[in-house]
């Protein structure tokens, strides 16, 4: 039986990736796997530590402690920290800059990377995040790259906090997404880059169904290519 896919998304903050990742999931019953989630998770744990994400051996010894995972319940997808439902608390815009921070420090990543290779191995999951495609999963078989625009992607950004009661901005949301940008490509360790077999795609004019069919089909020529292949070994052989 053939091993499934490992998909990765990469991309900036807003780019659509968490959405896209788990409308993919669905549409090919494969496992979606939130590596943003499990950074943001990081940084909760560590804010409520009162940690510093600079510390390296407090963030070391914190990361060996905790327990993160996936489950779907009621058709939502829910990110469990440690056994409690941190769903909300990690998507407020103090954990996304947590996360941000936490995330560029060694130690957490190398945590995260053995966590993320451990649940991905075995196919039949998307992970998302900022360097799937490049240092956790360099050799997946399907790699997108997806962008927009700051202002798009600080929009949509206000528009799902808005959504949820909170009063922001949208100038000082667009400010955030571009700190984040800058925090995210000029970090020491795995900073955002964009790898060089990977489908880009420019989701700033696009809905999200213009840019899932997008992927479906590039899944669908993938898995042909590997099929081709796979043929012409056998035969070869």
């Amino acid at each position: 039986m053939k091993r499934e896919l490992i998909i990765a998304i990469d991309g900036p903050s807003g780019s659509g990736k968490s959405t896209l990742s788990r409308r993919l999931a669905t549409a090919l019953d494969y496992t979606n796997i939130d590596t943003g989630a499990m950074y943001r998770s990081v940084g909760l744990a560590a804010y409520r530590a009162g940690i510093d994400p600079g510390e390296d051996g407090a963030l070391s010894a914190l990361c060996a402690g905790l327990t993160i995972d996936f489950l779907r319940k009621d058709g939502e997808e829910r990110v469990l920290l440690n056994g409690e439902d941190v769903s909300e608390a990690i998507r407020t815009p103090e954990m996304s800059l947590m996360a941000s921070r936490v995330s560029a420090n060694a130690a957490v990543r190398k945590a995260m990377l053995g966590l993320q290779r451990a649940l991905g191995e075995q196919g039949g999951v998307i992970l998302e995040g900022r360097d799937i495609g490049t240092v956790v999963f360099p050799g997946a078989e399907v790699k997108f790259f997806l962008k927009a625009s700051p202002r798009e992607r600080g929009r949509r950004r206000c528009q799902e906090l808005r959504e949820k009661g909170l009063d922001i901005s949208l100038e000082q949301t667009i400010e955030e997404v571009e700190r984040r940008d800058s925090a995210d490509t000029n970090r020491l360790h795995a900073p955002l880059l964009r790898a060089e077999d990977a489908v880009v795609i420019d989701t700033t004019a696009m809905t999200i169904d213009q840019v899932l069919q997008r992927m479906l089909s590039v899944v669908a020529e993938r898995r042909q290519q590997i099929g081709s292949t796979s043929v012409r070994k056998e035969l070869e052989s």
